[in-house]
């Protein structure tokens, strides 16, 4: 599967385009994980641990856009586009979306 966040992809001209496709997850850090968290917090700097909880949930929400699109007869995903939110203190929402098409090679 192409995914570009890009409206087209060099080399291949879109046949069809089937619709919008998305992959949604939801993550909390583990009281642990929000402790330490917290204390780094204090002191300024990244905070490691919920950079690997995003960096973990985007993958997951391109994994699930990217089976949606397949389940849906595309090949690849254009204009591709991460959006993202809280729920509550401890939750986050990551989305990943894009137009899911059919591509032929040109």
């Amino acid at each position: 599967m192409l995914v570009v966040t890009t409206e087209n992809i060099s080399g291949y001209r879109i046949n069809q385009v089937l619709g919008h496709t998305f992959g949604v997850i939801v993550r909390s850090r583990g009281l642990g994980g929000n402790i330490t968290a917290s204390i780094r917090s204090l002191f300024g700097g990244e905070i490691k641990e919920y950079t690997e909880m995003i960096e973990d949930a985007r993958k997951s929400a391109i994994d699930r856009m990217i089976q949606n699109a397949h389940s849906m007869g595309a090949n690849a995903i254009v204009m591709m586009r991460f959006d993202s939110g809280e729920i509550g203190q401890t939750m986050s929402e990551i989305v990943a979306y894009g137009t899911a098409v059919i591509v032929e090679k040109v």
